[in-house]
C-alpha cells in the first residue's frame, strides 16, 4: 500500500461518515449506482424533481449528475442543483454520457461542465467531445481509448478549474497540473451497463469525505476497479460479475492488504 496516496483511510472516513449523495442520474443507471453507494458505505438519494433539487442539495454531501437519459426538465433541474451546489460550497461531480452523439446532448454537457464542477468523469470519447474534438462516439460508447484523452484531459482541466477523469484500461485523472494513473479494473466490467455511472456516484461519496477532488477521484477509481477485479475472480460472466460486485465493494475493508496501484505520469 502507498502511504502518499492513502485510499484505505478515505474507504474508512467514507464508512465512518455515511455521506448522503443526491444523485440526478439515468434510468439505466439507478439501480446499480444506488446499490454501489450503498454497499460501499454511502447513502444514495435518486432525486430528480425540479422543484425540490435545490432543498436536497441543501441536505446532500455531494451531487452527482449523469446526463445518460435526458429530457428538458431533468436538464433545468440539473442545471439548478449544480447551481445550488456551487452556491453552498458542496462538491459536485459530472457525468458527461454520450457527448458527442448529438448536439442536444453535447450542448448540454459543455453547458454543465461550464458550472465549475468538482470533477468531471467520463470515457476517452465523452471527454475528447467536451474538449471540442470530432468523432469518436459509438452512442454512449467509447472507441477511444484512455491514452489518447490524457492529455487532452489535462488542457480541459486547467480551463474549467476542475479535476476531470478518464476511464479505460489505464485511468488517468489530472487537475491540469498533475496527473495520475489508475491501474485497476478488469475488460468484464465493459460488458455489464451502468458501471461507469455506478462509479460517478461513488466519485461523489469520496469527494464528501476526501477535501483534495484530485485523490477522492484516484482513490474511487481505485477502489471501484479493485473491486471489479474481486468480482471478475471466479464469475463466469457479466451477470454474475454485477452481482460480485455489490458484494466487493461491501468488503473491500477487508482486503486491505492489496496494492493500490496509482502513480504520478
Amino acid at each position: 500500500m502507498s502511504e502518499r496516496y492513502d485510499a484505505w483511510g478515505a474507504l474508512e472516513r467514507l464508512r465512518q461518515a455515511g455521506p448522503l449523495v443526491h444523485c440526478i442520474t439515468n434510468y439505466v443507471a439507478m439501480d446499480v449506482t444506488a446499490n454501489a453507494l450503498l454497499a460501499i458505505g454511502a447513502s444514495p438519494a435518486m432525486v430528480h424533481a425540479g422543484d425540490e433539487v435545490e432543498e436536497f442539495v441543501s441536505i446532500s454531501s455531494a451531487l452527482v449528475v449523469n446526463i445518460g437519459t435526458l429530457s428538458a426538465p431533468w436538464v433545468a433541474a440539473m442545471e439548478r442543483a449544480a447551481d445550488r451546489a456551487v452556491a453552498l460550497g458542496t462538491p459536485w461531480v459530472l457525468d458527461p454520457v454520450g457527448t458527442g452523439a448529438t448536439a442536444y446532448r453535447t450542448r448540454t454537457a459543455r453547458d454543465l461542465s461550464g458550472r465549475k464542477p468538482s470533477v468531471i468523469r467520463g470515457n476517452a470519447s465523452e471527454i475528447l467531445s467536451l474538449a471540442g474534438e470530432v468523432g469518436g462516439t459509438k452512442g454512449v460508447d467509447s472507441t477511444r481509448g484512455a491514452d489518447e484523452a490524457s492529455g487532452v484531459a489535462r488542457e480541459l482541466a486547467r480551463g474549467l478549474g476542475c479535476v476531470v477523469a478518464v476511464t479505460g484500461a489505464t485511468d488517468y485523472v489530472t487537475d491540469g497540473t498533475r496527473t495520475l494513473a489508475v491501474e485497476h479494473g478488469h475488460p468484464m466490467m465493459t460488458r455489464v451497463t451502468a458501471l461507469g455511472c455506478a462509479l460517478t456516484g461513488i466519485t461523489g461519496a469520496f469527494l464528501a469525505v476526501e477535501p483534495e477532488p484530485l485523490l477522492a477521484s484516484a482513490y474511487a477509481l481505485a477502489l471501484f476497479g479493485l473491486a471489479g477485479e474481486l468480482a471478475a475472480s471466479g464469475a463466469i460472466g457479466p451477470g454474475t460479475l454485477r452481482v460480485r460486485l455489490m458484494d466487493a465493494l461491501h468488503v473491500l475493508d477487508t482486503v486491505t492488504d492489496r496494492e493500490i496501484r496509482i502513480r504520478e505520469v
